[in-house]
């Protein structure tokens, strides 16, 4: 499957990164002058200069706690939605709760292209199992099974016997979903005797899809890609094949995003390939959102992937950034840590280690020299209780002995004890 969805795929990466920026400024003005709540959020910042990730990353970081709890005080939106855009769309609540209107264009989650990158193809009927219901990950997959050119039986979750039946009535060519239920519904299926070989690509999200998973599937016959999506934004990066149907390494991103991977509990850039927490900026005139912190970790993977698709690519979804912790009945959070890192450039990197001594908790941060200089012990340990209002060690490690997890704040206590 060596075919793309649109040229926007294969453009120069230099070309793409100019046209993003390049709309951007205008972007932001219109948006802060339509959605008060993000104009609040952004202050009196000058949007025109914002034209690189320089000056990108001069705006502040949203994180999902925030939006929530902006949200709580102005619902539903916090003022951060379009009222004119507003009509005859769909209204969404995800967890937390989080509320979500529906982009006004026609493939909102720009999942199209992730369909594409599966084996789907216009005329494919496409049996989707996300969610319909309050949240909207079922409707972000079936507009882009749609833009496609595919007709989409909304299955949504659960009634497995149904869902057989309908699948061996309908005779789909791909399923969306979890990556775990289709298991289930392969395996009634074939409990029941049921045919449902006409199931022979899926595009897979909210879940891990493991590698024996994948193997499993591709011993049944189905060839199972997965993508990494988010209400705010829809479909963020899919995976690709090779000639062979063979999965590429990492996951390319979607176009007209701009994605940015930051130290947890910072809007600071990581370095290639250190893991860090996705940041992303549409270009939704509905939902206008900059530098929305999805609190996932991941990594940029380097070089263009071999399928001819030119954006950069990420290693997929690695865990949550969220590392807030209590130590001795006081919250210590990652952008302490960062900011007591940004007092001493000597730092390369580091992470606060969270255990136990005897019945009380002990704090100890492990830091990295940056290119052979000299730590000042004593002067990060009063950075360290400035910084945290906490008392606590430091403890130099040789360069490149922290593990590239994303962790900042790493709780190693055992609460079994």
């Amino acid at each position: 499957m060596d075919a793309h969805f649109d040229d926007a795929e294969r453009q120069d990466p230099e070309a793409r990164e100019r046209a993003l920026f390049s709309r951007l400024p205008a972007y932001l003005a219109r948006a802060k002058s339509a959605a008060p709540g993000l104009a609040e959020w952004l202050g009196d910042v000058d949007t025109e200069p914002i034209t690189d990730r320089a000056a990108l990353r001069r705006l502040p970081v949203l994180r999902k706690h925030e939006l929530m709890e902006m949200q709580a005080a102005n619902p539903p939106f916090a003022g951060f939605a379009d009222p004119s855009k507003l009509g005859g769309r769909r209204v969404f609540m995800s967890p937390g709760p989080i509320f979500e209107p529906e982009d006004d264009r026609p493939d909102p989650g720009q999942a199209a292209r992730a369909f594409f990158a599966a084996g789907a193809r216009p005329g494919d009927v496409v049996h989707n199992c996300f969610a319909y219901h309050m949240t909207p990950g079922g409707f972000i997959l079936d507009a882009g099974a749609r833009a496609l050119g595919c007709a989409v039986f909304p299955a949504g979750v659960g009634n497995t016997d149904m869902q057989v039946d309908a699948a061996a009535a309908i005779r789909p060519k791909l399923y969306a979903g979890t990556p775990d239920f289709l298991k289930t519904i392969l395996d009634r299926a074939a409990e029941r005797g049921v045919d449902l070989s006409s199931i022979t690509h899926g595009l897979v999200s909210g879940g891990a899809l493991f590698p024996s998973m994948r193997q499993d599937y591709r011993e049944r016959g189905v060839s199972v890609f997965q993508c990494y999506a988010t209400a705010e934004f829809g479909v963020i990066a899919y995976e690709t094949s090779d000639a062979d149907g063979n999965p590429n390494p990492g996951m390319v991103l979607n176009e007209d995003l701009i994605v940015e991977i930051v130290r947890p509990g910072t809007g600071d850039p990581v370095d290639e390939g250190e893991v860090g927490e996705l940041v992303v900026t549409g270009f939704s005139s509905t939902y206008p959102l900059v530098r929305v912190g999805t609190g996932d970790l991941t990594a940029a993977l380097p070089g263009l992937s071999p399928c001819g698709r030119t954006n950069g690519r990420i290693r997929g979804w690695m865990g949550r950034a969220d590392q807030r912790t209590k130590v001795k009945g006081m919250f210590v959070d990652p952008r302490q840590v960062a900011e007591v890192m940004r007092r001493h450039p000597e730092i390369s990197r580091s992470r606060l280690v969270v255990a136990r001594e005897g019945a009380g908790d002990v704090m100890t941060l492990r830091v990295e020299p940056a290119n052979g200089a000299v730590l000042d012990i004593a002067a990060i340990k009063t950075s360290l209780r400035d910084a945290t209002k906490l008392g606590g060690g430091v403890e130099p490690v040789e360069p490149g002995a922290l593990p590239n997890d994303g962790k900042v704040i790493s709780d190693e206590r055992d609460y079994q004890k």
